[in-house]
């Protein structure tokens, strides 16, 4: 399986289970995307999770929750180094900001009144 297949189906999950993805502004999306992947790397690698603000925790929880669906779902993940963890994660979260922040038509994204 190719890393643009197991990155799409890494999405697939997260538009079909994480309500996460909906924040009403471009920001809010920029943050979490960031916030929550990396937080699932550190995770998948077995790395320490800094928790040091609310954000991070916040963040943390929807970590650790799609870490576990990830793990349980894909068990080709099983079997990559951190290294290949950290490049597709990586991928997964360039093509998850396309989608949700800079190819998205949601015309509120960009709404500087909202």
């Amino acid at each position: 399986m190719t890393q643009d297949e197991q990155v799409e189906l890494m999405v697939d999950y997260i538009m079909k289970h994480c309500l996460w993805q909906f924040h009403s502004r471009s920001w809010d999306r920029e943050k979490q995307n960031a916030g929550i992947l990396g937080k699932t790397r550190q995770l998948l690698c077995d790395e320490t999770v800094e928790l040091a603000t609310p954000a991070d925790r916040c963040y943390w929880v929807d970590a650790v929750v799609l870490a576990d669906a990830y793990r349980s779902r894909f068990a080709w993940l099983s079997s990559m180094s951190h290294e290949a963890i950290t490049a597709l994660i990586g991928a997964l979260h360039q093509r998850l900001d396309y989608l949700t922040i800079t190819g998205s038509l949601n015309a509120e994204l960009t709404d500087q009144r909202y």
